[in-house]
């Protein structure tokens, strides 16, 4: 039995906010009480520290199958369990793609090995090809928890109509990518700094949003149920809110990347900063913010995207891949960005790392409760750290590396084991 002492214990699920004590045994949490005092192998005592729902971030690239010299499962998992994470779900542009029941399988079995819950979404069509649909009930069956060809936006109109209408007969939903082709140029750059810096055409707001208004039509002409992965844009938030308020099923992520800092980032940082969306404008970086505070943006999930030092470390950054490793950072953002600077509650913070996004996707975590799993996460939210490139990922591309930032993890405690300490 592991018992935790004398936390400030916050559920976002009940509102629950009071210093208590909290006993697990195995995979359960037992008991949540005052002055706690049953025997048990392990007590952590958790003094001026935050006790809340083991992180869920809904959007990681753990790259396993076929780009392994980037991250795998194993990686993965022990740097979710360094930023407080305990339940993530995979994206399936692995190489192959997460397109049939084998591929589900083998990347569900290695999942299986490791300390944290993970994951896996399927494509919605095969092998990313745009035209041809994936069996949603056969890859639902195997253990699929929704569908997205993340990385790639859907272009056929008539393809999503499809897939909306599978993924509504099989009480399923969609996770786009948002961005028209056509509208965009170099990925990885705003369309502002790409002209005034580096003297390319970049990626366009208008190429994000316009795709996300066409696509939210359709769905609430199909009633199905559309998510919206890593919004970047004001005018995407006004969007969704608008789809929202007509009663379409929509619900809507942001990336802490793009709630923290702008696209003069890149001018700092290099190709480290390079992610797609890319970081924006200072209006956009208050637009999602607002949207999370209206609650249009319901889910922070990172966008998790390990590269290799040498694919990032190339002399032309318009070749330098696109992402940058977020598991470990997450939650220091959220607290630096927007609880510190009055955004967000900490409740309010953890609702969307935890309760929301597992409601989402329908997973067993997110929430304290007695009887309820044993996975939580014990921090600092007042220490400050410097980020440091020493990650349990493989990879180490942030360009948050040497920020000072708000909160650190001390505990990650899965299935009632400790699998990380500070």
């Amino acid at each position: 039995m592991l018992l935790i002492k004398n936390g400030r214990v916050i559920d976002p699920k009940t509102q629950f906010d009071q210093v208590a004590d909290i006993l697990m045994d195995q995979d359960k949490i037992i008991k949540i009480g005052k002055n706690l005092s049953e025997s048990a192998d392990q007590i952590i005592d958790a003094s001026g520290l935050v006790v809340a729902p083991g992180l869920v971030d809904v959007h990681v690239h753990f790259r396993e199958p076929g780009q392994t010299h980037k991250e795998d499962i194993h990686t993965g998992a022990l740097a979710a369990a360094a930023g407080g994470v305990t339940s993530v779900v995979m994206m399936a542009n692995t190489n192959p793609t997460v397109s049939d029941v084998e591929t589900l399988k083998e990347v569900l079995d290695s999942a299986a090995k490791e300390a944290i819950h993970i994951y896996s979404v399927a494509t919605i069509t095969k092998g990313f090809d745009g035209q041809n649909l994936t069996d949603f009930s056969a890859l639902l069956a195997a253990g699929a928890v929704a569908f997205s060809d993340d990385g790639i936006p859907l272009q056929s109109s008539k393809v999503l109509k499809e897939a909306l209408d599978l993924a509504r007969d099989n009480q399923t939903f969609l996770s786009l990518h948002e961005e028209d082709p056509e509208l965009n140029g170099i990925l990885g750059f705003n369309e502002g700094i790409a002209e005034k810096a580096f003297k390319i055409c970049g990626a366009t707001g208008v190429a994000e949003y316009s795709m996300i208004a066409r696509d939210l039509m359709i769905a609430y002409d199909r009633r199905a149920h559309v998510h919206i992965q890593h919004l970047s844009k004001a005018e995407s938030v006004k969007v969704v809110e608008f789809a929202q308020q007509l009663g379409a099923k929509v619900t809507a992520e942001v990336a802490p990347q793009h709630f923290s800092r702008t696209e003069q980032l890149l001018l700092e940082k290099g190709a480290n900063a390079k992610m797609n969306p890319p970081l924006r404008y200072e209006s956009d970086r208050l637009g999602v913010i607002e949207g999370l505070k209206s609650g249009v943006i319901s889910v922070i999930a990172t966008d998790h995207a390990p590269h290799h030092a040498d694919e990032k470390n190339v002399a032309d950054i318009t070749q330098a891949p696109s992402g940058m490793t977020g598991l470990e950072t997450s939650l220091s953002l959220g607290l630096t960005y927007l609880v510190e600077e009055g955004h967000l509650s900490l409740m309010a913070l953890l609702e969307k790392m935890t309760y929301n996004p597992a409601k989402l996707y329908q997973l067993p975590a997110g929430y304290l409760a007695e009887k309820g799993p044993a996975d939580l996460v014990v921090f600092d939210d007042q220490e400050d750290r410097m980020v440091s490139s020493d990650f349990a990922s493989k990879a180490a591309n942030s360009p948050f590396v040497g920020d000072h930032l708000k909160g650190q993890v001390k505990y990650t405690i899965c299935k009632g084991k400790i699998v990380y300490q500070a």
